[in-house]
């Protein structure tokens, strides 16, 4: 099998970043929302956001993101499975200070 041909119109490329960033934006919901849930002092900082728009309005922004790259992947810009990626590791650094109550 070679990459790079097209079997079902999908490309290989394109279905790989799919799976990848799928798996990546399930993880990212799931830091999400241990995060929200953490009762952090820090999250008392954002308050007036969360009052204001509710914790479902900052998952759906998070929905956007992964709905935006998912798109985009599907249409051929599989480079934005890097960026995806990259997003998941500061998400995922971000979520660990928190939860590890190192900030």
């Amino acid at each position: 099998m070679v990459f790079g041909n097209r079997r079902g119109g999908v490309h290989n490329y394109s279905a790989m970043a799919l799976f990848i960033i799928f798996l990546l934006g399930i993880a990212n919901f799931a830091l999400h929302r241990a995060v929200l849930e953490s009762r952090h002092p820090k999250l008392d900082e954002i308050g007036w956001f969360t009052r204001r728009f509710g914790k479902g309005t900052m998952l759906g922004v998070e929905f956007i993101v992964l709905l935006a790259a998912l798109l985009m992947a599907a249409n051929g810009w599989t480079k934005v499975a890097w960026a995806y990626i990259a997003y998941s590791l500061l998400n995922g650094a971000a979520a660990w200070l928190i939860l590890s109550r190192r900030l």
